[in-house]
């Protein structure tokens, strides 16, 4: 039995239904979003995360988060909860450098 649209998490219903066309133009990227993707795709190639795993990490944030974030905001937030569930970095050193912004 399948759950109703509404009921699915974000990854599961394809987003919303809207009449709106959607942009597919190219947009600029920020410095940051560069950074994050290269920073996964270095951590993946070293063998450190996977994309099974980036995308079980992304799919377990909080649903008000995953709605409220852009596609890089959701990539940096797996790959810091993948490093510090291996043990690789302390949430208070994110913390620290972020000077303890969420």
């Amino acid at each position: 039995m399948s759950a109703a649209p509404d009921e699915r998490k974000p990854h599961d219903r394809g987003g919303w239904p809207t009449d709106e066309r959607v942009d597919t133009h190219d947009h600029a990227h920020m410095d940051w979003e560069w950074r994050t993707d290269a920073l996964a795709r270095v951590l993946s190639a070293k063998g450190v995360i996977s994309t099974d795993q980036m995308r079980r990490a992304i799919e377990s944030l909080p649903l008000e988060r995953y709605e409220a974030s852009s596609y890089y905001e959701r990539w940096s937030a797996a790959v810091e909860a993948l490093l510090v569930e291996k043990g690789l970095l302390a949430t208070a050193e994110v913390d620290a450098r972020a000077g303890g912004a969420a």
